[in-house]
């Protein structure tokens, strides 16, 4: 079982903004292009969101169903690959002071995945998840500084007092 876990420098809510929307999945998982919902409304429970994974010539289109879901807390998917299997991967956010910590955990469930899970694929999930954490701060920390910045150049400077004196 691949677990990996990393502090992002922001809140919770701003990670699970990132999170609940399917069309952003391909922006922080490594290996996968053009998310979009397939099924229900993501992130709800049976939801699904399909997007393609290139592994050189090769195109896979695959999808991810939400199993498990505590809104701002808890995602978890299986990860549908076709003939390589599924997986299930657990997305756990903890507010940690006033940042966030993001564990993922993913073990193979069905199919070849499964079959041929050993250390060495364990090495390269633990690679991939290193990866797809640091996209994810990234993307997150990003926006956060983005929006700090924005409040900081649209705040209300207070108008000088009526009665006072003008130069």
């Amino acid at each position: 079982m691949a677990v990996r876990h990393r502090l992002i420098s922001t809140d919770p809510r701003s990670v699970w903004a990132v999170l609940e929307d399917g069309t952003r999945y391909a922006d922080w998982v490594v290996g996968t292009s053009e998310s979009k919902p397939v099924r229900g409304h993501w992130p709800q429970l049976g939801s699904a969101i399909g997007y393609e994974v290139r592994l050189g010539p090769l195109k896979l289109h695959n999808e991810s169903v939400v199993r498990h879901v505590v809104p701002g807390e808890l995602l978890e998917l299986e990860a549908k690959a076709g003939p390589l299997g599924t997986a299930r991967i657990a997305i756990e956010l903890r507010p940690w002071g006033d940042q966030c910590l993001v564990k993922v955990d993913e073990h193979p469930l069905r199919g070849a995945g499964g079959l041929v899970h050993n250390v060495a694929v364990e090495a390269v999930i633990q690679i991939r998840h290193r990866a797809m954490l640091a996209r994810l701060a990234h993307l997150v920390e990003s926006e956060a500084a983005e929006a700090e910045e924005r409040r900081a150049l649209g705040q209300v400077v207070p108008e000088p007092d009526a009665g006072g004196a003008r130069g």
